[in-house]
């Protein structure tokens, strides 16, 4: 079953390891790259006004351009990098596990998925999971 390698440490270590290398890789080439993530496990730096935050989605897209590009690092478990949001471009310092990433994008084109990003059980020590919230309302029992 899918949900049997998904939900494996082993797994997520090994696909941590290929996000690594996939960033790695495109650093190296000097290519701007998006990614789209899970918001809960994310640290920012200072946090971001609530009024920002509650704007994300579950899955946010984080664009890799420009002066962001330039303040990207990486390391075993983690990818961060200065970022500015909302009309008033607050400025903070975002950190994000590597398992977090769905998703790795150059133009429009996605080059790379990682179904692990889905998981709950590795956020599970997080406050809030939109998504159990989202299952938990009456009217959506029919989506689990």
């Amino acid at each position: 079953m899918i949900k049997d390698i998904i939900e494996n440490n082993e797994y997520k270590s090994l696909v941590e390891k290929q996000i690594k290398e996939n960033i790695l890789f495109l650093l190296e080439k000097k290519e701007e790259f998006s990614i789209t993530a899970n918001i809960l496990p994310i640290s920012f730096t200072p946090e971001l006004p609530k009024v920002i935050k509650d704007q994300m989605n579950k899955f946010s897209l984080f664009v890799l351009s420009n002066y962001t590009y330039s303040t990207v690092q990486i390391d075993n478990n983690y990818i961060s990098f200065e970022a500015g949001f909302g009309n008033e471009n607050f400025g903070s310092v975002v950190k994000i596990p590597l398992y977090a990433i769905f998703q790795i994008i150059i133009d429009e084109s996605i080059l790379y998925i990682n179904s692990v990003a889905t998981v709950e059980k590795f956020n599970s020590d997080l406050k809030k999971n939109s998504f159990n919230i989202f299952k938990n309302n009456p009217n959506n029992k029919k989506f689990d």
